[in-house]
């Protein structure tokens, strides 16, 4: 609903998880395997919730089953993947494990080193999810789980015995989560959890060159300690009150630049950090009236400490749904939201190399409220449900680079000490409103979903655009999504997803000239025109995905072998677009051609998977 990728939190067995990509979308960061729930909110939220302005997304894992052991398997053409779960003692405690990694370089290095004797280049990733969990008693549980994952880019050539180079980028995931679950009595229950995550970005590039040694690394990053508390209180079936607080340390890492060299005196190292403490507590009634009215109320109360200022921000929360007649129900929501955390981006699209800092004494916190309401209706002959929502949300305080700055732009080692990302950044605000419609077909020998989306997200900054409006990058008018499940056979099963998205909107120039030559050989100096900002439309994101299931079931495994195709019509998608220019001398006229660079093609897969 018009949010920023800093504005949509996720959380995996209550730990914040900030960069949820694997290979820029192409893998999920989660492994389904391990996945026992996701629940995803993006209007009327809980007051439970707190931190971000527009969604939020939480998975908890597999408990593990305390009976038998049991996994799945599955070996593909891209990656491959293992889950393990079983009892420690039975009835007791139990484990479950679950890992994937790709191979696309173990597959590319013959072909790498061949046309390049001593290189070697490539890209991976890998995930665990791990977790155990005692039972002490029938009022007592305690849990623990993780989450590793990383992505890998590197270069490497050592095609002379003279020279040397390493170069790289990476981008991790980790999460540890301690969970106690205690029952007071058959009304009284409460959570306790102590929550570590850590999200890091690093850049390397090593030279050897006879001998002497030359390195250099770049890192960002943002960590996070934290102390919940959670109660829930059910004097009847109809009643349920929940309360608690939230505590949580961050250390924010915007910059780590390092350089190490033999032949230097001293090494330089430079390295920006803000730490803040970020906490709330909340109360939050969800109540079924006599007469059928189901209603959400809350309040969370927010607070941000860092350096000598304090920010408290309420968060009113309200939400109501009331049923009519013939499965129809009607439903209508407000809250407010705080968000202390931005991301500073000049993509808008979430890139890893995209930098997490905290609200301070000179840039405040985000702030939004949201207005929704909608319609639902079941039919239940025809197993098909619909849903229709609309909404309004106002943002402010919303950051971005100012014209022509970028925290990456350092122009040499030594500058990176005078950068302070906070003079070139400018706030502003946000409009975002539409209107969404889900229809879904939940049983049968045919199932599946349609979900259309028709939006406007536009940004204001006093600094930006002669401070007119804009369309945000990640504004999308149009948003479809088409997945349809057909059982052939009870064993042969054929799926296919269509999805459509209107381009991002992004700045390029309109028109360049050249007012006079600077010197005596006729060269121009030439001054570009960009318009306003986002006035260009990239093309539309479309893309359709096909999968062929045949699944053989026996007494104790079921094994599926899947046929698939990714991006079926081999749609050249933009991913990003440059532009270059060429220079007619038969007239003195430039040309500007405009360059998309597409990723992911058609891709066929087969995989084979086993469950035991």
């Amino acid at each position: 609903r018009g949010g920023g990728p800093d504005q949509n939190l996720i959380i995996l067995d209550e730990a914040t998880v900030y960069n949820a990509n694997h290979l820029f979308g192409f893998f999920s960061l989660f492994n389904g395997d391990a996945l026992k729930s996701i629940e995803l909110t993006k209007g009327g939220f809980p007051a439970r919730y707190g931190g971000r302005l527009s969604s939020v997304v939480e998975m908890n894992m597999k408990d593990g089953n305390k009976q038998h052991y049991s996994g799945e398997a599955g070996i593909g053409l891209i990656s491959s993947r293992l889950m393990l779960e079983g009892p420690i003692l039975k009835n007791k405690s139990s484990f479950v494990v679950s890992g994937r990694r790709t191979y696309i370089d173990a597959l590319a290095q013959p072909i790498i080193r061949a046309q390049s004797e001593g290189a070697s280049a490539g890209y991976y990733f890998y995930d665990l999810n791990a977790k155990v969990n005692y039972v002490f008693s029938n009022k007592n549980k305690i849990y623990l789980s993780g989450y590793f994952g990383r992505d890998k880019f590197y270069l490497n050539d050592n095609s002379s015995s003279q020279e040397l180079m390493k170069n790289g980028l990476y981008w991790q995931n980790a999460t540890t989560t301690l969970r106690w679950n205690h029952l007071f009595n058959d009304k009284l229950f409460a959570n306790s959890s102590l929550i570590f995550s850590d999200y890091t970005l690093k850049l390397y590039s090593e030279e050897t060159f006879s001998g002497d040694k030359f390195s250099l690394s770049y890192k960002s990053g943002i960590q996070d300690f934290s102390g919940k508390f959670d109660a829930q209180y059910s004097p009847n079936p109809n009643h349920l009150v929940r309360a608690g607080f939230v505590a949580i340390y961050h250390t924010f890492t915007p910059s780590a630049f390092v350089i190490k060299s033999s032949l230097a005196t001293e090494d330089f190292d430079n390295t920006l950090k803000n730490e803040a403490l970020e906490s709330a507590i909340y109360l939050e009634d969800d109540w079924k009236t006599s007469f059928k009215l189901k209603v959400n109320g809350g309040i969370r109360l927010s607070s941000f400490v860092v350096g000598d200022k304090t920010y408290i921000n309420p968060e009113p929360r309200l939400a109501a749904n009331y049923p009519l007649k013939n499965n129809l129900s009607i439903k209508a929501s407000f809250a407010s939201m705080s968000q202390y955390l931005h991301l500073l981006s000049n993509t808008g699209i979430g890139l890893p190399t995209d930098l997490w800092v905290p609200a301070t004494e000179n840039t405040l916190p985000q702030k939004s409220w949201q207005i929704a309401g909608g319609l639902a209706k079941d039919f239940l002959k025809q197993d098909v449900s619909i849903t229709l929502e609309g909404y309004y949300k106002k943002s402010n305080n919303i950051i971005g680079y100012r014209e022509g700055a970028s925290f990456l732009m350092i122009e040499d080692a030594s500058s990176s000490n005078e950068f302070d990302w906070e003079r070139n950044i400018t706030s502003g605000q946000a409009w975002s409103y539409g209107a969404e419609l889900l229809v879904r077909k939940t049983a049968g020998k045919f199932t599946g979903w349609i979900g259309y989306t028709l939006s406007w997200t536009q940004m204001q900054f006093d600094e930006l655009n002669f401070g007119k409006k804009f369309y945000a990058r990640y504004d999308r008018r149009h948003d479809i999504s088409i997945v349809a499940i057909y059982n052939i056979k009870k064993d042969i099963i054929l799926s296919a997803t269509w999805v459509y998205g209107t381009g991002n909107a992004v700045t390029l120039p309109k028109s360049s000239y050249a007012p006079a030559p600077y010197h005596r050989f006729g060269y121009f100096q030439t001054v570009t025109d960009y318009g306003d900002r986002n006035s260009f439309r990239m093309p539309s994101y479309q893309r359709l995905d096909i999968g062929l299931q045949f699944i053989k079931k026996r007494e104790k495994y079921e094994r599926t072998f899947e046929l698939g195709l990714y991006n079926a019509y081999n749609r050249k998608n933009p991913f990003y677009i440059y532009l270059t220019s060429k220079y007619n001398y038969d007239n003195n006229t430039q040309k500007q051609i405009i360059n998309q660079v597409s990723i992911f093609p058609l891709i066929p897969s087969i995989s084979w998977s086993i469950k035991f």
